[in-house]
């Protein structure tokens, strides 16, 4: 059959080039349409539930809020996990579905669940379901920004306020509306807001409250629709309007009469405009900004809705007024970009340098080109096919491309041509005619097409392991594992049809059966070899058994890790201070953070976020910042050449000058990239789980003293869980009774008071902004002032249950209608816990490190012992590992059931191929051999196991199975002739010593360029190129000294099996 498709192919090679036309077009289609990223995106099923409850205290939240909507996700349709966080003011709690569901389905499932628990929580608490976005989601950061000079029409500056108007009313519906964002999500700068301040003084002599300022404010702020009346066949509506227009307006409101005159609001409380409460802060450059964050929808194309946002963002900045601009700080395009290239640079490198090996090998242009026309048209193939199943173009998807790989086959079948097409011509002594060339091409073609489709199928399978891998493993390793199966299968199709039909086309005229002078040399030196093999058979098998049990030794003292880190250039640092810090103060030490960092020539630009933005999905306390470190291009520094690590040294020294803060680096994908696959921001997480949270502080602070002494731990940190300053106002429940008042009207008094209340909103087209009541500021922030805050007794005197001397006949100055805070509670500080981590249930606190400098999980064999050794747990309390460790664990235990099992796939194939076990052995014994090339490779370089080698490791069984196949298929072909079993085994060596070297030297060429380049994300493929360099070099050894003697050896009282390859 495969000879039928040969010489169809030949005979309508025609129809064969119109055909691969087709394919170029529709592969240069589907590039446009690819998708392309930087990196899988590997975010695990997750809905986050957000709750704001102002004013709650982290022990309060997690009582009234996350235990409830905790407790009612228990028993989800495929529900994984369930953590929570509970801070002051915000309830987080994070579902994670197990993969493979639809996260609309999940967001359903979830949002039914919360309409059940609404009853269970407190009044006014609104639980909101985060974006419909993936954690990578972050793609494009922008700040607003007013030149100091820029004056607003009335003449003065432009304040943080005035930013944070235009963000929201300008630039945010604009960008909202590009296709692929679910959010943009804003923080920095104060919300307007209208805040109405009454002297407590004031309040006292005329007996108003708070609550009554409030509620004139809100029943004097309404429009009314009052139906429609109809006269003389028309017909009005009625309505009455009553909403306040401006600030005059508000002042105007009137509270009650006083003796015959009525009381304006503006004659208690001042009415102005002023800043929110606000929960976080941005900076750039040592400046505050306002920054936006735009969100990507799931599912949506990166690199395609960044580009969209900073076009848009360009449009949005004609809509600013002059002298407020609006300008990118981070663009993932950026990396995307820069990872492409990368991959682009060594695809091109790598088929460059296999063009030239072909040619030198070959000493044929024509033949040459054609094999390496089968490099574009099988990467047009697998291009159309990524974009038909989904697939992105980035650094795992493209990284395991091996051009060398792809042109195996073809490499095969148009060296076995020309050596037939020369033998064919010397044999006529005249050039062959087009018929003798067309029948003399299928022939040859189809001499070799079963090994080589067989080889190509061999790499194929072995590639299916990867697909076995589940969860972030296997989301980052499929796509790879996809995009190597397509091309491999486009390889053969062109090995079928192209090929032969472009050799019947093009390899015309004489052609000369002559080696080029590096094929002579190559084989004069390898023939007196061969004959010392062959005298020395069982030193060489001995030697081969001794390097296979000595790397398989040296494998497991390599170490290991989940995926080499990506340096994708830009650096992000948390910058931590003691719990409790305000935010103006945190602002202010982060202005002195950039201001250093801006020192050094490296960094372009620093931008912070601190605290937590308006959407909630990562909450941060004031006390914390995420730092981004932007870096100039390599060729602006000083030094292009300084390694990473060296700047990462110079970045901490330079922080570490600032007294007060505490740092970690890490980089802007890689924390999230953590964070989504533990919950962490760091490689490593001890996980320690229990109910009081004193308790869990000791052990932790003893964990990390563990941990510290652990070589290659940095940055251990014990997650800051206590030391939150608490202002409480304790009601005096005895106190309260004797003047007939509940603590509840306490609690509303000193909340609106302190926090503020939302009296109605004032509208200017468009925007809308609350009216908020509340105290003065510098009463506000005064504890003593505090103290003197007015209690009203009107419902107690209402009921007319308060005491005689407050009753009285109607309303007289001089009588005590209120009663001072300090009467009714006491007021004192103290500290409580700033948050309150739970999981799957149960309160935990987390131990982080990162590891440097040294394999991730040789790290945490050791931190374990000693854990176990060091630390002694409470009865009830228990500990766990976190962090991308696990992902490395799970992917190993799955691999170890898998790869056992490809191998006997792999076995199978040969025996298939052979009929013969023996023969099948003998080519399958290549296998070990080769992964020692790889094992020792890796040592050389210093480069830990990784999944990454793994893959490599995979990739290599196959070509190794390559070779041995094409030599013994060839000696079994020259003994059925009739040779004798040493001519046969000399022959057959010599003969194949061309094709066994070029594929060999094409495979590894392919990698070279990925080995040893320096480039944005060169560092997860660097592992995966090495193994296969170092393998295939041992590969080609064993399959040219000691497949011949194994053969020999096998075969020596035994007859051939004469089963056809």
């Amino acid at each position: 059959m495969l000879e039928r498709i040969i010489r169809s192919a030949i005979a309508h090679r025609w129809m064969m080039m119109v055909l691969t036309l087709a394919l170029i077009a529709i592969g240069s289609w589907s590039f446009t349409r690819l998708s392309i990223d930087a990196t899988p995106d590997i975010t695990n099923v997750q809905v986050q539930i957000n709750t704001a409850a102002d004013g709650y205290s982290p022990l309060e939240t997690e009582q009234r809020v996350t235990y409830p909507v905790e407790t009612v996700m228990a028993g989800l349709p495929k529900l994984e996990q369930v953590r929570s966080l509970s801070r002051y003011g915000l309830s987080q709690v994070t579902v994670v579905f197990k993969d493979g569901t639809d996260l609309y389905f999940a967001r359903q499932q979830v949002a039914e669940r919360l309409q059940q628990v609404k009853s269970q929580l407190p009044e006014g608490l609104d639980p909101q379901l985060g974006p419909i976005a993936t954690g990578l989601g972050e793609i494009f950061m922008y700040t607003i920004d007013a030149d100091p000079k820029a004056r607003k029409p009335d003449g003065s500056p432009y304040t943080a306020t005035d930013l944070r108007t235009l963000q929201d009313w300008v630039v945010r519906p604009q960008l909202r509306n590009v296709p692929g964002v679910t959010e943009v999500n804003t923080i920095g700068g104060y919300q307007r807001q209208i805040h109405i301040t009454p002297d407590p003084a004031k309040l006292r002599a005329l007996g108003f409250t708070l609550e009554d300022v409030a509620e004139a404010v809100e029943g004097n702020n309404q429009n009314i629709g009052a139906g429609y009346i109809e006269r003389n066949g028309q017909q009005f509506l009625v309505r009455v309007p009553g909403q306040v227009a401006g600030l005059e307006e508000i002042g105007n409101i009137v509270l009650a009469r006083r003796e015959g005159v009525p009381i304006h609001v503006h004659d208690v409380a001042d009415v102005a405009e002023g800043p929110e409460l606000r929960s976080g802060a941005a900076t750039q450059n040592g400046h505050e900004v306002v920054m936006g964050t735009v969100v990507m929808l799931v599912g949506a194309n990166s690199r395609e809705v960044a580009q969209a946002a900073a076009a848009k963002l360009e449009q949005a900045q004609r809509s600013l007024p002059e002298g407020v601009t609006v300008t990118a700080s981070y663009d993932r395009t950026a990396l995307v970009d820069r990872t492409i290239q990368t991959v682009a640079k060594n695809l091109l490198e790598g088929a460059l340098l296999v063009i030239v090996v072909l040619f030198l090998l070959l000493g044929n242009f024509r033949a040459a080109l054609i094999t390496a026309a089968v490099i574009p048209l099988a990467m047009l193939f697998t291009l159309t096919g990524m974009a038909r199943g989904g697939v992105s173009a980035n650094l795992m998807s493209l990284g395991a491309l091996d051009f060398g790989l792809i042109v195996d086959g073809a490499v095969i079948i148009i060296e076995n041509c020309l050596r037939r097409f020369g033998e064919r011509t010397h044999a006529l002594g005249r050039a062959m005619t087009r018929e003798e060339r067309f029948a003399e091409t299928a022939s040859a073609t189809a001499e070799v097409i079963r090994p080589s489709l067989f080889g190509l199928g061999i790499i194929t399978a072995v590639y299916l392991p990867i697909f076995a891998l589940t969860g972030v493993e296997g989301k980052m390793f499929h796509p790879m594992a996809i995009t190597v199966v397509l091309a491999l299968s486009g390889a053969m199709l062109l090995s079928l049809t192209f090929v032969p039909a472009a050799i019947a086309m093009f390899l015309g005229g004489r052609v000369e059966e002559k080696e080029n002078r590096l094929m002579a040399w190559l084989r004069a030196r390898y023939a007196p070899l061969l004959t010392w093999v062959m005298r020395r058979g069982r030193w060489v098998v001995a030697a081969a058994l001794v390097l296979v049990v000595g790397c398989g030794v040296l494998a497991t003292r390599l170490g290991s890790e989940f995926v080499p880190n990506l340096d994708e250039g830009d650096v992000a640092m948390h910058a931590m201070r003691i719990p409790g810090t305000s935010l103006t103060q945190s602002v202010n030490m982060q202005k002195q953070v950039e201001a250093r960092l801006q020192q050094l020539p490296e960094v372009d630009k620093v931008f912070s976020k601190i605290g937590t933005p308006e959407v909630a999905s990562d909450p941060m306390p004031p006390s914390v910042a995420d730092t981004f470190i932007m870096m100039k291009p390599r060729k602006q520094w000083p030094d292009p050449r300084k390694p990473r690590a060296q700047l990462l040294a110079e970045l901490e020294a330079a922080v570490e000058e600032l007294p007060g803060n505490n740092y970690e680096f890490t980089q802007p994908i890689q924390m999230r990239m953590n964070e989504l696959i533990s919950g962490v921001r760091a490689d490593v997480a001890v996980m320690l789980f229990g109910d009081d949270m004193e308790t869990l502080a000791q052990v932790g602070q003893r964990i990390v003293a563990v941990a510290n002494k652990v070589p290659g731990a940095a940055d251990v940190r014990l997650e800051e869980t206590s030391g939150l300053p608490l202002l409480t106002v304790t009601p005096n429940r005895a106190a309260l009774a004797g003047y007939g008042l509940n603590p509840g009207q306490l609690q509303s008094t000193v909340s609106t008071a302190v926090g503020g209340r939302v009296a109605g909103q004032l509208f200017e087209g468009d925007r809308r902004f609350d009216i908020v009541v509340r105290l003065p500021e510098n009463i506000r922030q005064d504890p003593a002032a505090l103290a003197d805050l007015p209690v009203s007794l009107e419902p107690a005197l209402a009921q007319d249950s308060a005491d005689e001397s407050s009753r009285a006949g109607g309303w007289r100055s001089g009588d005590a209608r209120t009663v001072p805070l300090r009467e009714l509670a006491s007021i004192e500080s103290s500290e409580g816990p700033n948050q309150i981590n739970r999981d799957n249930g149960k309160r935990r606190i987390v131990i982080t490190a990162n590891v440097r400098d040294r394999d991730l999980g040789g790290f945490v064999s050791e931190l374990q012992q000693a854990i176990d050794a060091q630390v002694k747990v409470p009865a009830g309390y228990w500990v766990e590992y976190g962090g991308s460790f696990e992902q490395l664990i799970s992917a190993s235990q799955r691999l170890a059931v898998v790869v056992p099992v490809t191998l006997l796939l792999i076995f199978a194939l040969l025996f298939w191929a052979f009929g013969s076990a023996r023969d099948a052995s003998i080519v399958f014994s290549g296998v070990p051999l080769a992964l020692t090339g790889g094992v020792l490779a890796l040592a050389m370089r210093g480069i830990p196991l990784s999944i990454s080698a793994g893959v490599g490791f995979i990739a290599l069984s196959g070509v190794a199975v390559l070779n041995g196949l094409v030599m013994i298929s060839f000696i079994r072909h020259l003994r059925e002739q009739g040779r004798s079993l040493d001519v046969a085994v000399r022959e057959g060596a010599l003969g194949r010593l061309r094709p066994v070297l070029m594929t060999a030297l094409v495979a590894s060429l392919g990698f070279v360029p990925m080995a040893f380049n320096v480039g944005a994300g060169s560092e997860v493929q660097r592992p995966l190129a090495t193994v296969v360099i170092g393998g295939i070099v041992s590969s080609t050894l064993l399959t040219l000294l000691v497949l011949p003697v194994l053969y020999r050896w096998l075969h020596r009282n035994g007859k051939l099996s004469l089963i056809h390859i």
